[in-house]
């Protein structure tokens, strides 16, 4: 797969191509989780990544399958600042590969790419949250392969 596989850096042109496999990878979390957990609307979502990508409030690292010139799957990663990661550090807010193409190498391709850029911008740690366990106990083990560690705590939120 390898071979026929193409990594890049995203840019404007991808977003509509991405906004739908973040839609993908949203409805595939609703599904298993049985709750309406996200908002979708392809539009919103491109313009919205549109706009993350020209202003690098995030970096989209696609996959995309030269023979049928599609993409596959994708991460997005933004920089923060915090004191305790003693500077810059990434979180990855999105990783999704499609579910025909899972289990190739592809999402362990797509997080090495990310660490690479993380490297080049100096960052000393990279964040991840999984989406809700234990539906989603594969996606832990996948990143602790990747030699992700829990850090602790959970991942909330309230709406403002």
């Amino acid at each position: 797969m390898n071979e026929t596989l193409s990594i890049y850096r995203a840019t404007k042109i991808d977003s509509r191509e991405v906004s739908t496999l973040v839609g993908e990878l949203l409805h595939e979390i609703m599904n298993r989780i049985g709750i309406v957990a996200f908002n979708f609307d392809l539009e919103e979502t491109t313009q919205r990544l549109e706009d993350f990508i020209i202003n690098e409030k995030n970096f989209v690292f696609v996959a995309k399958d030269k023979t049928t010139d599609e993409l596959i799957g994708f991460v997005t990663v933004y920089e923060g600042y915090a004191l305790y990661a003693e500077g810059a550090f990434g979180t990855m807010a999105e990783l999704y590969v499609r579910s025909a193409y899972r289990s190739r190498g592809i999402g362990k391709i797509l997080v090495r790419s990310v660490k690479e850029f993380g490297n080049e911008r100096s960052w000393k740690r990279l964040e991840v949250t999984t989406p809700p366990l234990p539906e989603f106990d594969a996606t832990l083990a996948f990143y602790e392969r990747e030699k992700f560690e829990i850090s602790g705590g959970r991942k909330l939120k309230v709406l403002i």
